[in-house]
């Protein structure tokens, strides 16, 4: 009958500047795809070099690899009979484009370049690629000799076009073009375009999944339609992760959804639709060419068609209900799912008396993705060549989870003077129950080595402020032990596989969260500083809802101690065996004041006095204007003061919408003026006057 269609998108894998390894995950993904009857498949935005080469897209080597790949792409006998669509740069006019390549058969058909570009968060793509702002005109571009070599041709259609097959009609959009108010698909649709395609490199964040969703669902509700939506998936050598979710979705509905998180490379997913149930959608709710002044796309034409004569007996997918993760499995499955090691480590060493959370990522990746993997290795087998290579054992098979982590995961507890039986316990016991191989350090006889080095110097010996020393005094000694942890983990990640007699080396762990980064609340240089920070992108209160969904489902009971314990860093004199330092008084406010603070400054773009406005109404019920004005003011001292250690802060996977992340998501000074006297000044102005008009009592 020729109305049923069977189409392809996927989640790739793919690193920046890897191109072997994109061209094999891409040419892999087309086999897959044909296997499952698909006619056309689509991939992620810039998947032959990867998305996130940043400024090596100025090299003209990009480029060079990039059609390199392309030309290895036509040539391929995996690539005929089916309609391919790539990403990669182009160059055009001397002027650089993130394009779509279209190619049947050795034959190019057309390159689409973007047109509305990501430019915001965590998105710089107008340093590197310029938009294509010329609605519906397409020009001529000559292909390089390579290229020309294989596909006979001198000259393809460049810019916005679409591709008219024998059956249907095919628009591209590409992945921020989907976000934005003027997305392409509108137009589209009303000029008769029946399936949409998005290649995307879209991140993961907490709570992001459903707006995504809702997006490519809404696209095909309004005008009726079929949307192919591909990602990809991991950390292609940034500071985000890409987190799939490829996806079919037809006349509102999805009837086709991949994974989130997974540790597969290439992930197709394919749906059949029938191109009647388009027609019939749009019948009924919409009038093509509703604008005054009508546009028609221009149509490069294709002699292929994605049905066949035959379709009577083809199901079509029906749709189906996407389940959305909650945070506590996003936190779960997002930071476990981004992978091994890189080949010269064997694991990884977790550092410090503070927060398990790291400990128990470790241990739900070996849960969860990898032993959870294996029984269907034959599908997924570089997962457990992954596996053999990080524990450095050719015959390993992984017999539980414990097991593994035993294998690839060092925890070690270090303690000082300071710091209480109940902590130490606490580690203990919870590598028990995760299976890590623990050690436990006294690190006192560092730290009196050099309190003895400064001694010698100076002829002096601070005291904890406890003891009658200065707050100076109080602030270095604190500083000397955290830093003390830092140099030792690194000793033990080098030197501790040597001393069992294994290979290679461990990769070091640390920590600090979102709301301890917006603080300052760490010590530069201590056990924040490492090779990763696994939960640097979540909040302080998004992490204890973590432990909480640990405790619940996987019966590590050791953290309900964890979490009836007062965060503490541990640093300073104990008071009758009792600690007596905790976070949130050496901070000044509760991480919750905190996190509503930190959406308030990023998300909501409030300085100083905005905040303060907002706040009054916020937190009526619990503080006065004056009591209001006061956490401000003392948030933003601390905020500026601080600032700098953003600068050095180890790199961590982005997960949260307020990130103070210095190295890409927000960009600001290091260096403040911390009196803020003009916008304090405004604050006390307003809280003055507040007080002035205050009903008598």
């Amino acid at each position: 009958m020729g109305r049923k269609v069977t189409l392809a998108t996927c989640s790739l894998n793919q690193w920046s500047l890897d191109f072997e390894g994109n061209l094999d995950r891409i040419l892999k993904s087309v086999e897959i795809a044909k296997t499952q009857g698909a006619k056309y498949r689509l991939g992620p935005e810039l998947e032959i070099c990867g998305y996130g080469c940043a400024d090596h897209f100025y090299e003209s080597d990009t480029l060079l690899h990039s059609f390199q790949v392309l030309r290895m792409l036509l040539e391929s006998p995996i690539t005929q009979d089916i309609i391919c669509d790539v990403g990669m740069p182009v160059m055009h006019h001397n002027v650089r484009y993130n394009c779509r390549v279209l190619f049947l058969n050795r034959k190019i058909l057309l390159i689409r370049p973007k047109m509305l570009m990501a430019n915001h968060g965590n998105y710089r793509e107008l340093r590197w690629f310029s938009p294509w702002n010329q609605l519906r005109k397409v020009e001529e571009y000559f292909l390089p000799r390579m290229i020309q070599e294989v596909t006979g041709q001198e000259t393809v259609p460049f810019g916005d076009c679409v591709l008219s097959t024998k059956d249907t009609c095919i628009g591209t959009e590409m992945c921020a073009e989907l976000w934005n108010p003027r997305s392409p698909h509108i137009q589209l649709g009303l000029d008769g375009v029946e399936i949409f395609t998005n290649s995307s490199a879209s991140h993961h964040e907490l709570r992001k999944a459903d707006q995504r969703v809702n997006l490519v669902k809404s696209a095909t509700t309004k005008s009726g339609g079929i949307y192919l939506y591909a990602n990809q998936r991991g950390c292609d050598g940034d500071r985000v992760y890409y987190d799939g979710c490829a996806m079919v979705a037809i006349n509102g509905d999805i009837v086709a959804q991949g994974a989130q998180f997974s540790l597969n490379d290439v992930e197709v997913i394919t749906a059949t639709v029938d191109l009647e149930d388009v027609r019939s959608y749009r019948g009924e709710l919409c009038q093509p060419h509703m604008e005054s002044e009508p546009k028609p796309c221009h149509r490069v034409k294709v002699d292929f068609s994605l049905s066949t004569d035959d379709d009577i007996y083809l199901p079509a997918h029906q749709p189906i209900t996407w389940l959305f993760h909650t945070p506590e499995e996003e936190i779960r499955s997002g930071l476990l799912a981004v992978g091994l090691p890189a080949e010269k480590w064997t694991g990884w060493v977790s550092v410090a008396s503070e927060r398990r959370c790291r400990q128990l990522l470790h241990r739900l990746y070996c849960q969860l993705y990898v032993c959870a993997a294996l029984p269907g290795y034959r599908r997924q087998h570089q997962v457990l060549e992954d596996v053999r290579r990080v524990v450095g054992e050719q015959s390993y098979y992984p017999q539980s989870p414990r097991d593994l982590c035993g294998h690839i995961f060092t925890t070690c507890y270090m303690a000082s003077e300071n710091s209480s039986s109940d902590t130490c316990n606490r580690a203990k016991d919870l590598s028990n129950q995760i299976g890590s191989t623990h050690i436990n350090i006294n690190i006192d006889i560092a730290v009196k080595g050099i309190l003895g080095i400064f001694s010698a110097v100076t002829g002096r010996w601070p005291q904890f402020q406890a003891n009658g020393g200065s707050q100076r005094e109080n602030l270095a000694l604190q500083n000397i032990q955290a830093r003390v942890r830092m140099l030792l983990a690194y000793l033990f990640a080098q030197l501790s596989l040597w001393a069992r007699g294994k290979p290679g080396g461990l990769l070091v762990l640390g920590s600090a969260n979102v709301d301890e980064s917006l603080t300052g609340y760490f010590t530069k240089y201590d056990c924040s500083s490492a090779d990763i920070n696994p939960i640097g992108g979540i909040s302080k209160t998004d992490l204890k809802s973590f432990l909480l969904y640990c405790v619940e489902h996987f019966q590590l009971t050791a953290l309900r101690g964890i979490l009836a314990a007062p965060p503490t860093a541990e640093l300073e004199p104990l008071t009758d065996g009792q600690v007596s330092q905790t976070d949130e008084a050496d901070m000044g406010m509760t991480y919750s004041e905190l996190s509503v603070i930190g959406r308030l400054r990023k998300i909501s773009k409030c300085g100083p006095f905005s905040m303060f406005c907002k706040l009054i109404h916020m937190w009526k019920d619990a503080l006065s204007p004056t009591e209001v004005a006061q956490k401000v003011k003392h948030f933003f001292r601390m905020y500026s003061i601080n600032r700098h250690k953003m600068t050095t802060v180890t790199p961590s996977y982005h997960a949260e919408s307020y990130s103070p992340d210095d190295n890409r998501f927000d960009l600001r000074p290091f260096l403040y003026n911390t009196r803020w006297t003009w916008q304090f000044r405004c604050i006390d102005n307003q809280v003055s006057q507040m007080a002035v008009n205050a009903p008598k009592q």
